[in-house]
C-alpha cells in the first residue's frame, strides 16, 4: 500500500508558522510529507527543512515525495524527543520553527499488518511507530497485570468501563495469549454492557488508542520534548503542535502557559523572586480547529486542535 496521509489543518499550521524564505524549520512528525511538502514551496533557495520521523514507510515516502526540493531537505530516522541530537548532528543551533502533528497516520490506521486498527480481525496486535522495537502490543496485552492495565485504559483511553475490560483481557488470556486485533475487540466488546455498544463509538477505540499511547511512550515523549523545542527557536521563531486527543492537548496547553508563565512566587508577592523569566507568548488562546469544510473533506480531522507558541 502507498503510504497516503491526508494532513490535518495543513494551511493553518503553516500559516501559523511565519515562513521565512531563509529560515530553517523542524517537522518532528514527518508523515508522508504533506505538511514539510508545504513548507518547503515558501522557502526559498537558502531555507531548510529538517524532517524527523522514526516510522521506516514514512521515512521513505516523504524521502520521494520531498525529492524535488533537493539538499533544502534532510530526513531523519529519529524520534523528536531527540531533537538535540539530531540538530547537534546537522550542526544547526537555532532553528525559526518546529512543528508536530501526533495523530496516528491513515497509512498506518489502513494497514492491517501494523496492527494499528481494531477493525482488522487477523490483524497482529502491532502497534509500533518505530518497528526496530522489539516489543508489541501483544506483550503489553498478555503480560501486564490486570491493575496495570486498568490504569492505561483509564488514563489513556478513558474508558469508563476500563476496569471491566481489564478483567476481561486477563480472564481471556489464561485460556489462550493474544494473538489478533480480532481477539482483543471481541473481548473488549464483551466486557462492555450492550446498551453502551448499541449508542457509542466502536468499543474497542478507547482501549486500542490506550495501548498504543504506552507502548510508544507517546505522552511521556512529548512532554518531555516541549520546552527544549522551546529553547532550539529562535527570536520570533514559533512551535506549532496539532493533537489529536484531550491528553496531548493538556500537556501542550500546560507546558505553553509555563513557558510563558513560569513565575512560582506566591500571588501575595509584590514581585517575582523565583527569577524565571518567560520564553514567550501563546498565540492561540483557543485552539485552531477544522473548518467545516475540511471536516466533510477528512473525517479523521474532527478531534484535532493546533496550539502556537512563539519564542520572544
Amino acid at each position: 500500500m502507498a503510504f497516503e496521509h491526508k494532513s490535518v489543518l495543513l494551511e493553518e499550521t503553516v500559516d501559523s508558522l511565519n515562513i521565512k524564505p531563509d529560515g530553517i524549520y523542524v517537522d518532528g512528525t514527518l508523515g508522508g510529507g504533506g505538511h514539510a511538502f508545504e513548507v518547503c514551496s515558501r522557502l526559498g533557495e537558502k531555507g531548510r527543512l529538517i524532517g524527523i520521523d522514526q516510522d521506516a514507510d514514512a521515512i521513505r515516502a516523504a524521502s520521494e515525495r520531498l525529492s524535488v526540493f533537493g539538499d533544502r531537505v534532510t530526513v531523519v530516522r529519529n524520534n523528536y524527543v531527540n531533537i538535540a541530537e539530531v540538530l547537534a548532528s546537522l550542526g544547526i543551533e537555532k532553528v525559526d520553527g518546529i512543528y508536530l502533528d501526533l495523530g496516528v497516520s491513515s497509512y498506518q490506521l489502513d494497514t492491517a499488518e501494523r496492527g494499528f486498527t481494531y477493525r482488522e480481525e487477523d490483524a497482529p496486535l502491532d502497534m509500533r511507530m518505530d518497528q526496530r522495537g522489539s516489543e508489541t502490543a501483544a506483550d503489553i496485552v498478555n503480560t501486564y497485570s490486570e491493575s496495570e492495565l486498568y490504569r492505561i485504559i483509564r488514563d489513556y483511553g478513558e474508558d469508563r468501563f476500563a476496569k471491566n475490560i481489564a478483567k476481561h483481557i486477563v480472564k481471556r488470556r489464561q485460556e489462550k495469549l493474544f494473538e489478533t486485533a480480532g481477539e482483543l475487540a471481541e473481548t473488549i466488546r464483551a466486557a462492555i454492557p450492550a446498551r453502551v455498544r448499541a449508542t457509542g463509538g466502536h468499543p474497542a477505540k478507547r482501549t486500542f488508542q490506550a495501548i498504543r499511547i504506552e507502548l510508544n511512550h507517546e505522552l511521556d515523549v512529548l512532554e518531555n520534548s516541549i520546552d527544549r523545542m522551546i529553547d532550539f527557536l529562535n527570536p520570533g521563531g514559533r512551535l506549532s503542535i496539532i493533537t489529536f486527543h484531550s491528553l496531548e492537548d493538556r500537556i501542550v496547553k500546560n507546558r505553553f502557559r509555563i513557558n510563558e508563565n513560569p513565575c512560582t512566587c506566591p500571588p501575595e508577592f509584590p514581585v517575582c523572586m523565583c527569577g524565571k523569566k518567560s520564553k514567550g507568548r501563546v498565540i492561540t488562546r483557543k485552539p485552531i480547529v477544522p473548518t467545516e469544510k475540511e471536516l466533510e473533506e477528512n473525517k479523521r480531522s474532527k478531534s484535532s486542535k493546533l496550539r502556537v507558541f512563539e519564542r520572544s
